[in-house]
């Protein structure tokens, strides 16, 4: 794809909040005039994944002009990260810190947690592996109770969880280990539907953690609100945007 076309595509494109598919297929017809549509179809691919344009919904793309979300890993995770890729190979699962959340947060969380989800039937083993390998506060599928008394006290808890099928997930390497992470649409999905775990960022301290993550970082929608519908929280969270933030959102989420 000539470079001269892509830099005017940016140009023409990185201002709006959004753009169409039947726009982007307007502005190559005007360098292509007899452009086909599978031909079409291989210039959006390639525009992805030179990570040009980013896609917010089907057919809606913004360009990327915001960063990628890749949080910083702590050597405690990718320790964990490690012994579990060892222990539970081929299983499905990933791991995130809380501390995440505090560049989109406005408070700063004070007792960091990590979060490790893993495919269902595997919690129990995974839960009693890391309690004799690691010896420290590790609870499983804790309630709201344990979530009260016992997680709220407890200075750096590992928590154990059943992850969701065909939850978005990405991984990358630290120090020579694999990692498997949440995408930022799985967290933002979580902590909404998660309200007993993440209780102390819930009301206005959510709505600023999603309205820091909208702005700072490109979001798939579709990924967001297809998560969101397998924990059957899709309306929900799309009139939560609706109602606290629909300058950010407005043309996105559907009527």
């Amino acid at each position: 794809m000539s470079k001269i076309i892509i830099s005017q595509l940016i140009k023409v494109f990185k201002n709006r909040p959004s753009f169409t598919r039947e726009e982007l297929l307007d502005f190559y017809m005007d360098f292509e005039p007899n452009l086909k549509e599978g031909t079409f179809g291989w210039r959006i691919y390639d525009l992805k994944k030179k990570n040009i344009i980013k896609p917010l919904k089907r057919g809606l793309y913004v360009i990327c002009n915001k960063p990628k979300y890749k949080p910083e890993i702590s050597p405690e995770t990718i320790k964990l990260a490690g012994w579990i890729n060892k222990q539970f190979e081929d299983v499905k699962q990933c791991i995130w810190e809380t501390v995440w959340l505090n560049e989109i947060s406005q408070h700063q969380a004070s007792k960091p947690r990590i979060l490790i989800e893993i495919e269902k039937g595997f919690e129990e083993s995974l839960f009693f592996g890391l309690k004799d390998t690691f010896g420290r506060d590790i609870y499983l599928k804790p309630d709201e109770k344990a979530i009260e008394f016992y997680i709220s006290e407890s200075n750096n808890p590992i928590i154990v969880k059943n992850l969701i099928t065909r939850s978005p997930i990405s991984k990358r390497r630290e120090n020579e280990i694999l990692c498997y992470t949440p995408t930022l649409e799985k967290i933002l999905v979580d902590l909404y539907v998660d309200g007993n775990l993440f209780y102390y960022l819930q009301g206005s301290e959510l709505i600023h953690i999603y309205e820091n993550a909208i702005t700072s970082y490109t979001i798939d929608f579709t990924k967001l609100f297809s998560y969101a519908k397998r924990r059957d929280r899709e309306q929900e969270i799309k009139q939560f945007m609706t109602n606290h933030m629909y300058h950010l959102v407005k043309g996105i989420i559907d009527d």
